[in-house]
């Protein structure tokens, strides 16, 4: 795989970024997603985090230096997102499309073992691009996202119920940049995303036809149990009730949309170390350093397990 130049940023924004991070574009599929990298391969696992919507890797920056020693992290934009390549229609977007885009530059990369870290669809994005490669998951952290189609009979938050509505949702999505105006309504803390923060999370949608992205991936949250992302997400279930490996969960209990399934994920991943907080959605914001010590607690764990393993005679 080709590594690219990435596109440039302003001063002001990556004056926001780790020092030590590198970027690149890497063309999969026929799609340049945005990567940022920090450190080498080497011994451990590679750390590969992935975000949703409407962020991009910016959501990792605080974590991911407090993870930089001795550990190679990779950082990827979604596609639509951030400064990855933009697809102007929102029906381009698909559970099965983004985790083929994400699974093939984990192919690309050579990324043979390595510890996932997701949040919001970052989850299953990554787990479903996974579950076809299931010998390279070497650990995994999960925080505030959904694992697993939803349970007969559930309702939509409001916020997905208006992404499904015509003409209001485009409206609201595209010409008035929601969700990723109002970034802060989902958090614990309203004052963790402001300033020069907020302004790097609106900065990559800030022209009005870049904004497909927020609407299509709020639309891939089902509105029933015949939704086209059903059949992914029950692969993605699937993957994580067999996966034995190391585990953590960090979960922002205020989050006024997924704060309340900690405990369904943790029945799932029923061996992960639980880490609540009074965080809200995008919680690498308020709590970047318990996150990144669950981060280091898996890779360490992984490791140990990977050395194992190399010195059993068996």
């Amino acid at each position: 795989m080709q590594r690219l130049l990435a596109p440039p940023l302003p001063d002001w924004l990556s004056a926001l970024l780790p020092a030590q991070i590198r970027r690149f574009s890497a063309r999969v599929d026929g799609v340049r997603l945005h990567v940022m990298e920090l450190g080498k391969p080497g011994p451990r696992p590679s750390i590969v985090m992935l975000h949703g919507n409407p962020t991009w890797g910016f959501l990792y920056r605080r974590v991911a230096e407090l993870c930089a020693l001795g550990n190679h992290i990779i950082i990827p934009d979604l596609a639509g997102l951030g400064f990855s390549d933009k697809p102007r229609s929102p029906s381009w977007h698909t559970l099965e499309r983004h985790a083929q885009l994400i699974g093939a530059l984990l192919d690309g990369l050579d990324l043979q073992r390595l510890v996932l870290v997701g949040q919001d669809w970052g989850g299953p994005v990554g787990l479903v691009a996974l579950a076809s490669r299931p010998e390279r998951l070497a650990g995994l952290v999960l925080m505030n996202t959904v694992i697993g189609p939803p349970l007969p009979g559930f309702r939509k938050n409001a916020f997905h119920r208006l992404s499904q509505l015509p003409v209001v949702s485009d409206l609201t999505f595209r010409t008035l940049g929601l969700p990723q105006h109002l970034l802060a309504a989902a958090q614990g803390d309203r004052r963790s995303i402001r300033g020069a923060v907020a302004k790097a999370y609106r900065y990559p949608l800030r022209l009005r036809r870049d904004r497909a992205a927020p609407l299509g991936l709020a639309r891939m949250v089902p509105d029933s149990l015949y939704h086209p992302s059903i059949p992914a997400l029950e692969r993605s279930q699937q993957f994580v009730e067999d996966y034995r490996g190391p585990a953590a969960l960090v979960w922002g209990e205020r989050d006024p949309i997924l704060g309340r399934l900690l405990r369904r994920v943790h029945r799932s991943l029923p061996q992960a170390e639980v880490t609540a907080t009074d965080a809200g959605h995008f919680l690498q914001e308020e709590v970047p350093s318990e996150i990144a010590e669950a981060i280091l607690r898996v890779v360490h764990q992984a490791h140990e397990a990977s050395d194992s393993k190399l010195s059993d005679p068996a």
